[in-house]
Protein backbone atom coordinates (compact mmCIF):
# COMPACT_ATOMS: atom_id res chain seq x y z
CA UNK A 1 0.00 0.00 0.00
CA UNK A 2 1.78 3.51 -1.21
CA UNK A 3 0.80 6.68 -0.05
CA UNK A 4 2.00 9.99 -0.24
CA UNK A 5 3.77 12.18 -3.35
CA UNK A 6 4.82 10.62 -6.56
CA UNK A 7 8.61 10.96 -6.71
CA UNK A 8 11.12 9.78 -8.59
CA UNK A 9 13.46 7.15 -6.85
CA UNK A 10 16.66 9.71 -6.69
CA UNK A 11 14.15 12.26 -5.09
CA UNK A 12 12.64 9.44 -2.55
CA UNK A 13 16.21 8.37 -1.82
CA UNK A 14 17.41 12.42 -1.45
CA UNK A 15 14.33 13.00 0.83
CA UNK A 16 14.86 9.45 2.75
CA UNK A 17 18.20 10.88 3.73
CA UNK A 18 17.77 14.45 4.76
CA UNK A 19 14.45 12.80 7.22
CA UNK A 20 16.62 10.02 8.61
CA UNK A 21 19.31 13.23 9.43
CA UNK A 22 16.81 15.93 10.41
CA UNK A 23 15.87 12.90 12.84
CA UNK A 24 19.20 11.98 14.61
CA UNK A 25 20.82 15.53 13.96
CA UNK A 26 18.13 17.38 16.89
CA UNK A 27 20.15 16.44 19.71
CA UNK A 28 23.46 18.16 18.88
CA UNK A 29 22.57 21.29 19.63
CA UNK A 30 20.68 20.35 23.08
CA UNK A 31 23.81 18.59 23.80
CA UNK A 32 24.73 21.59 26.38
CA UNK A 33 21.71 21.81 28.18
CA UNK A 34 21.91 18.21 28.43
CA UNK A 35 25.33 18.10 29.91
CA UNK A 36 24.23 21.19 32.25
CA UNK A 37 21.07 19.38 33.45
CA UNK A 38 22.96 15.94 34.44
CA UNK A 39 26.02 18.48 35.84
CA UNK A 40 28.79 16.40 33.93
CA UNK A 41 32.07 17.24 32.37
CA UNK A 42 32.91 16.54 28.84
CA UNK A 43 34.42 13.38 29.75
CA UNK A 44 31.66 11.82 31.12
CA UNK A 45 29.47 13.26 28.53
CA UNK A 46 31.56 11.65 26.09
CA UNK A 47 31.51 8.14 27.33
CA UNK A 48 27.35 8.55 27.40
CA UNK A 49 27.64 9.75 23.77
CA UNK A 50 29.91 5.94 23.33
CA UNK A 51 26.43 3.89 23.68
CA UNK A 52 25.41 5.79 20.19
CA UNK A 53 28.98 3.71 18.17
CA UNK A 54 28.40 0.71 19.89
CA UNK A 55 24.98 -0.10 18.89
CA UNK A 56 25.55 1.49 15.59
CA UNK A 57 28.89 -1.01 14.47
CA UNK A 58 26.33 -4.04 15.93
CA UNK A 59 23.93 -2.72 13.67
CA UNK A 60 26.28 -2.51 10.16
CA UNK A 61 28.07 -5.25 11.16
CA UNK A 62 25.14 -8.09 12.30
CA UNK A 63 21.65 -5.96 10.71
CA UNK A 64 21.78 -6.77 7.12
CA UNK A 65 19.98 -9.94 7.00
CA UNK A 66 17.38 -9.01 9.26
CA UNK A 67 16.41 -5.89 7.14
CA UNK A 68 16.61 -8.48 3.70
CA UNK A 69 14.13 -10.48 5.83
CA UNK A 70 11.43 -7.50 7.12
CA UNK A 71 11.77 -5.88 3.54
CA UNK A 72 13.51 -2.63 3.29
CA UNK A 73 10.48 -0.50 2.82
CA UNK A 74 8.97 -1.61 5.89
CA UNK A 75 12.17 -1.23 7.70
CA UNK A 76 12.74 2.08 6.43
CA UNK A 77 9.69 3.70 6.91
CA UNK A 78 8.89 2.08 10.82
CA UNK A 79 12.32 2.87 12.19
CA UNK A 80 13.00 6.64 11.08
CA UNK A 81 10.09 7.36 13.21
CA UNK A 82 11.16 5.22 15.84
CA UNK A 83 14.91 6.78 15.49
CA UNK A 84 13.13 10.27 16.63
CA UNK A 85 11.02 8.27 19.48
CA UNK A 86 14.22 6.78 20.84
CA UNK A 87 16.21 10.10 20.81
CA UNK A 88 13.11 11.68 22.49
CA UNK A 89 13.14 9.14 25.24
CA UNK A 90 16.91 9.02 25.33
CA UNK A 91 16.85 13.28 26.40
CA UNK A 92 15.11 12.18 29.68
CA UNK A 93 17.89 10.10 31.14
CA UNK A 94 18.34 10.87 34.44
CA UNK A 95 22.41 10.46 34.60
CA UNK A 96 25.37 9.47 32.04
CA UNK A 97 25.01 5.75 32.81
CA UNK A 98 20.93 5.86 31.80
CA UNK A 99 21.91 7.94 28.58
CA UNK A 100 24.84 5.53 27.43
CA UNK A 101 22.02 2.28 27.86
CA UNK A 102 19.11 4.48 26.23
CA UNK A 103 21.34 5.53 23.60
CA UNK A 104 22.24 1.94 22.75
CA UNK A 105 18.92 1.14 20.71
CA UNK A 106 19.66 4.58 19.03
CA UNK A 107 22.68 3.25 17.28
CA UNK A 108 20.84 -0.17 16.42
CA UNK A 109 18.53 1.87 14.23
CA UNK A 110 21.16 4.27 13.03
CA UNK A 111 23.27 1.82 11.99
CA UNK A 112 20.31 -0.27 10.20
CA UNK A 113 18.73 3.32 8.10
CA UNK A 114 22.37 3.59 6.82
CA UNK A 115 22.60 0.12 5.27
CA UNK A 116 18.96 0.14 4.11
CA UNK A 117 19.56 4.59 2.70
CA UNK A 118 22.96 3.62 0.97
CA UNK A 119 22.18 0.25 -0.48
CA UNK A 120 19.06 2.18 -1.85
CA UNK A 121 21.40 4.78 -3.16
CA UNK A 122 23.27 2.29 -4.78
CA UNK A 123 20.20 0.52 -6.54
CA UNK A 124 18.50 3.67 -7.83
CA UNK A 125 22.11 4.66 -9.55
CA UNK A 126 21.67 1.51 -11.36
CA UNK A 127 18.29 1.94 -12.30
CA UNK A 128 18.38 5.64 -13.41
CA UNK A 129 21.67 5.14 -15.32
CA UNK A 130 23.84 8.14 -13.37
CA UNK A 131 25.83 8.81 -9.86
CA UNK A 132 23.66 9.88 -7.19
CA UNK A 133 25.64 8.73 -4.38
CA UNK A 134 27.56 12.21 -3.29
CA UNK A 135 24.63 13.97 -4.13
CA UNK A 136 22.39 11.59 -1.74
CA UNK A 137 25.01 12.01 1.07
CA UNK A 138 24.43 15.98 0.67
CA UNK A 139 21.07 15.88 1.57
CA UNK A 140 21.91 14.09 4.50
CA UNK A 141 24.47 17.18 5.37
CA UNK A 142 21.33 19.45 4.16
CA UNK A 143 19.08 17.81 6.77
CA UNK A 144 21.52 18.25 9.34
CA UNK A 145 21.51 21.44 8.84
CA UNK A 146 18.05 21.88 8.95
CA UNK A 147 18.28 20.04 11.99
CA UNK A 148 21.29 22.35 13.40
CA UNK A 149 18.81 25.26 13.05
CA UNK A 150 15.65 24.13 14.19
CA UNK A 151 17.39 23.10 17.39
CA UNK A 152 19.36 26.57 17.75
CA UNK A 153 15.50 28.55 17.22
CA UNK A 154 13.67 26.50 19.72
CA UNK A 155 16.90 26.64 22.34
CA UNK A 156 16.73 30.07 21.96
CA UNK A 157 13.21 30.22 22.44
CA UNK A 158 14.09 28.35 25.62
CA UNK A 159 12.07 25.11 24.76
CA UNK A 160 13.58 21.89 26.69
CA UNK A 161 15.47 19.48 25.36
CA UNK A 162 12.74 17.05 25.99
CA UNK A 163 9.46 18.57 24.41
CA UNK A 164 12.05 19.89 21.63
CA UNK A 165 13.19 15.73 20.83
CA UNK A 166 9.49 14.84 21.08
CA UNK A 167 8.15 17.61 18.78
CA UNK A 168 10.41 16.64 16.10
CA UNK A 169 8.73 12.37 16.40
CA UNK A 170 5.65 13.48 14.75
CA UNK A 171 7.53 15.96 11.88
CA UNK A 172 9.54 12.82 11.32
CA UNK A 173 6.70 10.90 10.71
CA UNK A 174 4.18 13.34 8.77
CA UNK A 175 7.56 13.61 6.66
CA UNK A 176 8.37 9.85 6.28
CA UNK A 177 4.76 9.36 5.09
CA UNK A 178 4.73 11.93 2.72
CA UNK A 179 7.84 11.70 0.55
CA UNK A 180 8.23 7.81 1.20
CA UNK A 181 5.20 6.80 1.31
CA UNK A 182 5.07 5.45 -1.86
CA UNK A 183 9.22 3.92 -1.74
CA UNK A 184 9.04 0.90 -3.64
CA UNK A 185 12.47 -0.82 -2.71
CA UNK A 186 14.77 -0.70 -6.43
CA UNK A 187 15.52 -3.76 -7.97
CA UNK A 188 18.98 -5.29 -6.76
CA UNK A 189 22.00 -5.03 -8.98
CA UNK A 190 23.23 -8.42 -10.83
CA UNK A 191 26.23 -9.83 -8.57
CA UNK A 192 28.41 -10.01 -11.31
CA UNK A 193 31.82 -10.49 -9.71
CA UNK A 194 30.63 -12.46 -7.23
CA UNK A 195 32.35 -10.40 -4.57
CA UNK A 196 31.35 -10.49 -0.88
CA UNK A 197 32.46 -8.29 1.92
CA UNK A 198 32.88 -10.41 4.93
CA UNK A 199 31.89 -8.99 8.04
CA UNK A 200 35.42 -8.75 9.52
CA UNK A 201 37.88 -7.75 6.84
CA UNK A 202 42.24 -7.64 7.41
CA UNK A 203 43.67 -4.56 6.08
CA UNK A 204 46.76 -4.60 4.22
CA UNK A 205 49.85 -2.10 4.59
CA UNK A 206 48.13 -0.22 1.37
CA UNK A 207 44.61 -0.21 3.03
CA UNK A 208 46.36 1.31 6.30
CA UNK A 209 47.79 3.77 4.28
CA UNK A 210 44.47 4.87 2.85
CA UNK A 211 43.02 4.54 6.69
CA UNK A 212 45.72 7.31 7.50
CA UNK A 213 44.24 9.85 4.64
CA UNK A 214 41.23 9.50 6.36
CA UNK A 215 41.50 9.59 9.81
CA UNK A 216 41.45 13.49 10.47
CA UNK A 217 38.50 13.96 8.14
CA UNK A 218 36.61 11.67 10.14
CA UNK A 219 37.73 12.40 13.49
CA UNK A 220 37.22 16.23 12.60
CA UNK A 221 33.56 15.61 11.26
CA UNK A 222 32.54 13.35 14.29
CA UNK A 223 34.21 16.46 16.65
CA UNK A 224 32.28 19.15 14.62
CA UNK A 225 28.79 17.03 15.30
CA UNK A 226 29.58 16.52 18.90
CA UNK A 227 31.13 19.18 20.31
CA UNK A 228 31.05 22.33 18.17
CA UNK A 229 27.79 23.19 20.75
CA UNK A 230 29.25 23.11 23.31
CA UNK A 231 32.47 24.78 22.36
CA UNK A 232 30.66 27.72 21.39
CA UNK A 233 29.02 27.84 24.51
CA UNK A 234 32.09 26.91 27.09
CA UNK A 235 34.12 29.67 25.26
CA UNK A 236 32.50 32.25 24.84
CA UNK A 237 29.46 31.74 26.51
CA UNK A 238 27.02 31.97 23.38
CA UNK A 239 23.43 32.09 23.83
CA UNK A 240 21.80 28.48 23.00
CA UNK A 241 21.19 30.29 19.03
CA UNK A 242 24.31 30.84 18.28
CA UNK A 243 25.81 27.34 19.67
CA UNK A 244 23.05 25.60 17.74
CA UNK A 245 23.43 27.68 14.07
CA UNK A 246 27.18 26.78 14.30
CA UNK A 247 26.49 23.43 14.24
CA UNK A 248 24.55 24.00 11.31
CA UNK A 249 26.85 25.44 9.84
CA UNK A 250 29.29 23.03 9.31
CA UNK A 251 26.76 21.25 8.04
CA UNK A 252 25.80 23.28 5.29
CA UNK A 253 28.66 24.07 4.47
CA UNK A 254 29.88 20.20 4.40
CA UNK A 255 26.73 19.64 2.14
CA UNK A 256 27.51 22.67 -0.48
CA UNK A 257 30.72 21.25 -1.05
CA UNK A 258 29.23 17.27 -1.13
CA UNK A 259 26.90 18.52 -3.80
CA UNK A 260 29.36 20.07 -6.43
CA UNK A 261 32.12 17.25 -5.58
CA UNK A 262 31.92 14.97 -8.41
CA UNK A 263 32.07 17.45 -11.09
CA UNK A 264 35.26 18.52 -9.22
CA UNK A 265 36.83 15.51 -8.46
CA UNK A 266 36.44 14.32 -12.29
CA UNK A 267 38.28 17.46 -13.29
CA UNK A 268 41.31 17.51 -10.96
CA UNK A 269 43.24 13.90 -9.16
CA UNK A 270 42.06 12.76 -6.22
CA UNK A 271 45.08 13.16 -4.72
CA UNK A 272 45.23 17.42 -5.19
CA UNK A 273 41.62 17.74 -4.19
CA UNK A 274 42.38 15.96 -1.00
CA UNK A 275 45.32 18.04 0.08
CA UNK A 276 43.29 21.17 -1.07
CA UNK A 277 40.47 20.07 1.49
CA UNK A 278 43.09 18.59 3.77
CA UNK A 279 44.78 22.77 3.69
CA UNK A 280 40.89 23.79 4.36
CA UNK A 281 40.52 21.91 7.19
CA UNK A 282 44.30 22.66 8.83
CA UNK A 283 43.22 25.88 8.39
CA UNK A 284 39.76 25.67 10.07
CA UNK A 285 40.70 23.35 13.41
CA UNK A 286 43.34 26.74 13.55
CA UNK A 287 41.13 29.35 13.91
CA UNK A 288 38.73 27.32 16.19
CA UNK A 289 41.71 26.88 18.04
CA UNK A 290 43.49 30.33 18.56
CA UNK A 291 39.95 32.10 17.91
CA UNK A 292 39.23 35.04 19.99
CA UNK A 293 35.80 35.81 19.25
CA UNK A 294 32.67 33.53 18.02
CA UNK A 295 32.19 34.99 14.46
CA UNK A 296 36.02 33.58 13.73
CA UNK A 297 35.30 30.15 15.30
CA UNK A 298 31.92 29.89 12.76
CA UNK A 299 34.19 30.51 9.75
CA UNK A 300 36.54 27.91 11.30
CA UNK A 301 33.56 25.32 11.44
CA UNK A 302 32.63 26.30 8.31
CA UNK A 303 36.03 25.45 6.91
CA UNK A 304 35.86 22.28 8.56
CA UNK A 305 32.95 21.43 6.65
CA UNK A 306 34.46 22.19 3.80
CA UNK A 307 37.52 20.18 4.89
CA UNK A 308 35.44 16.85 5.87
CA UNK A 309 33.33 16.39 2.67
CA UNK A 310 34.56 14.40 0.31
CA UNK A 311 38.01 12.80 1.96
CA UNK A 312 36.51 9.04 2.65
CA UNK A 313 34.22 8.72 -0.32
CA UNK A 314 37.96 9.43 -2.83
CA UNK A 315 40.00 7.09 -0.23
CA UNK A 316 36.98 4.01 -0.81
CA UNK A 317 37.75 4.67 -4.63
CA UNK A 318 41.32 4.35 -4.17
CA UNK A 319 40.90 1.04 -2.05
CA UNK A 320 38.57 -0.11 -4.46
CA UNK A 321 40.13 0.50 -7.61
CA UNK A 322 42.76 -1.72 -5.79
CA UNK A 323 44.08 -5.41 -8.03
CA UNK A 324 45.55 -7.28 -4.87
CA UNK A 325 42.33 -8.14 -3.55
CA UNK A 326 38.52 -8.25 -4.52
CA UNK A 327 37.17 -4.50 -4.15
CA UNK A 328 34.72 -5.79 -1.74
CA UNK A 329 37.24 -6.98 0.72
CA UNK A 330 39.50 -3.89 0.71
CA UNK A 331 36.75 -1.51 1.05
CA UNK A 332 35.43 -2.99 3.62
CA UNK A 333 38.69 -3.24 5.72
CA UNK A 334 38.82 0.54 4.96
CA UNK A 335 35.66 1.12 6.13
CA UNK A 336 35.50 -1.30 8.89
CA UNK A 337 38.18 0.53 10.79
CA UNK A 338 38.14 4.32 9.90
CA UNK A 339 34.10 4.13 11.01
CA UNK A 340 35.46 3.33 14.28
CA UNK A 341 37.53 6.44 14.35
CA UNK A 342 34.31 8.26 13.54
CA UNK A 343 32.26 6.82 16.06
CA UNK A 344 34.62 6.36 18.63
CA UNK A 345 36.96 9.42 18.38
CA UNK A 346 34.69 12.45 19.10
CA UNK A 347 33.44 11.08 22.46
CA UNK A 348 36.73 10.41 23.58
CA UNK A 349 38.05 13.71 22.64
CA UNK A 350 35.60 14.50 25.59
CA UNK A 351 38.64 13.48 27.98
CA UNK A 352 41.17 15.81 25.73
CA UNK A 353 38.82 18.54 27.30
CA UNK A 354 38.35 17.63 30.54
CA UNK A 355 42.38 17.60 30.93
CA UNK A 356 43.42 20.53 28.60
CA UNK A 357 40.16 22.40 27.55
CA UNK A 358 37.93 22.00 24.88
CA UNK A 359 40.13 24.22 22.31
CA UNK A 360 42.33 21.21 22.40
CA UNK A 361 40.10 18.72 21.23
CA UNK A 362 40.20 20.50 18.35
CA UNK A 363 43.34 21.58 17.93
CA UNK A 364 44.46 17.14 18.29
CA UNK A 365 43.67 16.97 15.00
CA UNK A 366 46.90 18.75 13.41
CA UNK A 367 49.02 16.19 14.03
CA UNK A 368 46.32 13.45 12.13
CA UNK A 369 45.70 16.30 9.48
CA UNK A 370 49.31 16.70 9.03
CA UNK A 371 49.22 12.24 8.85
CA UNK A 372 47.09 12.78 6.05
CA UNK A 373 48.54 15.36 3.61
CA UNK A 374 51.93 12.79 4.10
CA UNK A 375 49.46 9.93 2.87
CA UNK A 376 47.49 11.38 0.46
CA UNK A 377 49.22 10.63 -2.86
CA UNK A 378 47.45 7.10 -2.08
CA UNK A 379 44.63 7.95 -3.34
CA UNK A 380 46.01 8.59 -7.03
CA UNK A 381 46.61 10.88 -9.71
CA UNK A 382 43.89 11.94 -12.84
CA UNK A 383 42.91 9.08 -14.79
CA UNK A 384 44.60 9.05 -18.35
CA UNK A 385 42.71 10.68 -20.69
CA UNK A 386 42.07 7.07 -22.95
CA UNK A 387 40.09 5.77 -19.59
CA UNK A 388 37.12 4.78 -20.41
CA UNK A 389 34.31 6.21 -18.72
CA UNK A 390 30.92 5.07 -17.10
CA UNK A 391 27.80 4.81 -18.97
CA UNK A 392 25.34 8.09 -17.93
CA UNK A 393 28.26 9.34 -15.64
CA UNK A 394 27.82 6.29 -13.54
CA UNK A 395 31.01 6.05 -11.63
CA UNK A 396 33.47 3.30 -12.78
CA UNK A 397 34.78 2.16 -9.35
CA UNK A 398 32.58 0.93 -6.75
CA UNK A 399 31.76 2.71 -3.73
CA UNK A 400 31.40 1.52 0.09
CA UNK A 401 27.58 1.49 -0.71
CA UNK A 402 27.52 -0.49 -4.08
CA UNK A 403 29.78 -3.25 -2.41
CA UNK A 404 27.05 -3.43 0.63
CA UNK A 405 24.68 -3.35 -2.05
CA UNK A 406 26.09 -6.43 -3.61
CA UNK A 407 26.92 -8.02 -0.34
CA UNK A 408 23.38 -7.60 0.55
CA UNK A 409 22.08 -8.85 -2.45
CA UNK A 410 24.51 -12.15 -2.42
Amino acid sequence: MSFGLNLAPQHRVYAGFAIYSFAMGNIFPRLPDIKHAMGIGDGTLGLSLIGTPIGTLTALTLATPLLERVGFRRALLALVPLLALAYAIAVHAPGPLALFLMLFPVGLMIGSVEIMLNVEADRTEFLVKRRIMNRAHSFWSMGFFGAGLFGAALAHLGMSPQLHLALIVPIVAISMALFLGGYQPAPGRFAGTGEKAPMLARPTLPILVLVAVTLAAMLMEGASIDWSAIYMRTVFESGPFVAGFTVALFAFSQATTRFFADSFVDRNSPSGVARVLLVMMAAGVLIVFFSPSPFVSMLGFALLGIGTSAIFPLAISAAAQRTDRPAAINVAALSQISFVAFLLGPPLLGFVSDHWGIRSAFGIGIPFIVLSLLTAGSLGRRPAAGKPVALADEALEPTSDKILARAAEG
